[in-house]
């Protein structure tokens, strides 16, 4: 089934988080509408039946005819069977409002997180990225249900209870609009007090959870040095703490219980007591049946009005993570393709002229007047200490980063012009950790391809010198590799990675350490593959083992973001400059 896409996959009001709610709810807001309908209708018992078992008191007290009884039970039997039905209604438009609304909200995270730029991802974690897509709008969902639910039932129980009290003994109104809400604001008052000894004893289980977590990750050294009575005593002390400060939660939790119940249940007894003289009395003209009606609403709207009070939080919490989404969701750092050219065909000639590159708070450009002229087809390594500016020289030329000064053309068209989008499906990388997703080789292979042919991919697998091992695993192709390739060496990764990248048949090629973290024998394999890889296209070759690039057309040697020399393996040894220094240390 298509995901419901919504306005937000577009854009985001980044109003006041209330405002934004409603927003979300938009496409919905006719069922939503329907289902607060329903609700008043399926909830009619809870607030009608004080005023049905009043009539049926005064039936028995005042021997009013028995028919009344029946009528009143009727309508209550009737009213209690449409629960069912209605109540199912009300799930179906409600709950399913709140399922597509977080729906879209994931849909629309996703989409913007595609279209936000690689600096962007590199300065916020993947972790946070994914806690907001599954947690923040997990929260978004839950307030908004707990709201629905419980404040659609505060409201029709308080709305319903109070109409029927204007109704049937209008004088007693004013006494319930004072009593009801003063008596929920002391039962909320009473809860908060609570407030600072709940965070104590979360705190204290914090530090459980962090020690345990020590001792367990210590648990070798404990055990080579004997340390484990050590290592107790410092867990038990943590635990006597929780347990102290859970004992005296438990005590609050109690007292303060007694009083909330002690305070409701005695204004319950006087606003019984009052309502019963009145009758008693004659001073107002009330039946028993009003008598007991009035009590029984007086727990009735209290319990509302204070449901209402305490949703507060869950409300609060709700729109704190509507506005943690919103974060994401506004982003500006964006990588702008509208209306930009289409990239149709790719030869290969790349040029850099003066290009310099300063990241967002930086105050030394981590490349600098960076000129290079490559031509269709030629093999460019890239090689210079830790910080020269190499990985930043890869991700200009992907389009990750943009030119701060200077810039790059493909094929003769400044790279700004272009849609980059188009223009990276002539490009491929093989970056140092093969990438690979919970799937088939085959899928992922072909990732992003469709109708591939078995042929083919059997091919590039075999240039990659893959088939060796695949053939050997007894459902080929079909083998799932595990979360991130867990099923996979090194080595068998990388080579998965090198036939993704062959099955596209990239003009542009990028080989960012791709044999680095490799054994000896896995290297050979890889190198082996690579050599089929790069023949007829641009490449650019990042590696830290210089016997991997000596192939290479041109070797760039980069040296604080600037070309400290530039020429073919033989000739810069030759002229003993800034790589025959690096060569020379690295066979020592």
């Amino acid at each position: 089934m298509a995901l419901p896409q919504g306005p937000l996959s577009h854009r985001y009001r980044g109003e006041h988080p209330v405002r934004t709610l409603l927003y979300l709810f938009r496409p919905d807001r006719g069922r939503v509408a329907l289902a607060v309908a329903v609700f008043f209708c399926k909830h009619a018992p809870v607030w009608l039946l004080p005023l049905i078992t009043a009539n049926i008191v005064d039936v028995v007290v005042r021997h009013r005819p028995v028919s009344v009884l029946w009528w009143n039970s009727a309508v209550l039997l009737v009213i209690l069977l449409l629960n069912l039905p209605l109540h199912l209604l009300y799930v179906h438009w409600m709950h399913g409002s709140i399922r597509r609304m977080g729906t879209r909200l994931r849909s629309a995270l996703c989409h913007r997180m595609q279209q936000l730029s690689i600096g962007y991802h590199s300065r916020v974690s993947a972790g946070v990225l994914q806690a907001k897509v599954i947690r923040d709008v997990e929260g978004i969902e839950n307030a908004s249900q707990q709201t629905a639910d419980n404040g659609l039932a505060a409201i029709a129980t308080l709305s319903g209870g109070l109409v029927v009290i204007g109704l049937q003994t209008p004088a007693f109104l004013p006494v319930f609009l004072v009593i009801v809400p003063a008596a929920a604001v002391l039962v909320v008052r009473l809860r908060e007090r609570l407030r600072s000894q709940n965070e104590s004893f979360r705190l204290e289980v914090e530090r459980l959870s962090s020690r345990v977590g020590e001792m367990t990750t210590l648990i070798p050294i404990t055990r080579a040095h004997g340390l484990e009575r050590t290592a107790l005593r410092r867990v038990d002390r943590t635990l006597g703490r929780v347990l102290d400060a859970g004992l005296r939660l438990d005590l609050l939790n109690g007292r303060f219980g007694s009083l909330a119940w002690i305070l409701l249940n005695a204004i319950g007894v006087g606003c019984l007591a009052g309502s019963a003289l009145v009758a008693y009395y004659g001073w107002l003209d009330v039946t028993p049946g009003a008598v007991v009606m009035l009590s029984a609403y007086f727990s009735g709207l209290t319990g509302s009005v204070t449901t209402l009070l305490t949703l507060t939080p869950q409300l609060g919490k709700g729109l704190e993570s509507v506005r943690s989404v919103g974060e994401v969701l506004q982003a500006p750092d964006l990588e702008e393709n509208s209306g930009k050219a289409e990239v149709a065909q790719v030869s290969g000639r790349i040029e850099f002229r003066g290009v310099g590159h300063t990241y967002p708070g930086g105050e030394e450009p981590s490349v600098s007047g960076f000129d290079l002229t490559v031509r269709p087809g030629e093999t460019i390594a890239l090689v210079g200490g830790s910080g020269a500016g190499k990985s930043t020289v890869l991700n200009l030329l992907i389009g990750f980063l943009r030119p701060t000064g200077g810039s790059i053309l493909l094929d003769g068209t400044d790279m700004e012009q272009l849609d980059l989008r188009s223009y990276r499906k002539f490009l491929s990388v093989v970056p140092q950790e093969s990438i690979l997703f919970e799937g088939s080789i085959r899928e992922n292979v072909t990732y992003g391809l469709k109708d591939v042919p078995e042929e083919t991919v059997r091919a590039a697998l075999r240039d990659a010198n893959a088939l060796e091992f695949i053939d050997r695993l007894p459902q080929g192709l079909d083998t799932v590799v595990g979360e991130r390739g867990a099923r996979l060496s090194g080595g068998q990764k990388q080579r998965l990675a090198i036939a993704r990248a062959l099955i596209r048949d990239p003009r542009v090629l990028i080989l960012d350490e791709a044999t680095s973290a490799l054994d000896s024998r896995s290297e050979a394999l890889v190198q082996q593959a690579l050599a089929r890889l790069v023949e007829g296209r641009t490449v650019f070759v990042v590696a830290h083992r210089l016997s991997t690039i000596r192939n290479a057309d041109r070797i760039v040697v980069m040296d604080r973001g600037r070309i400290a020399e530039v020429g073919p393996h033989a000739e810069l040894l030759r002229s003993g400059g800034a790589y025959a220094g690096l060569q020379a240390a690295q066979l020592a």
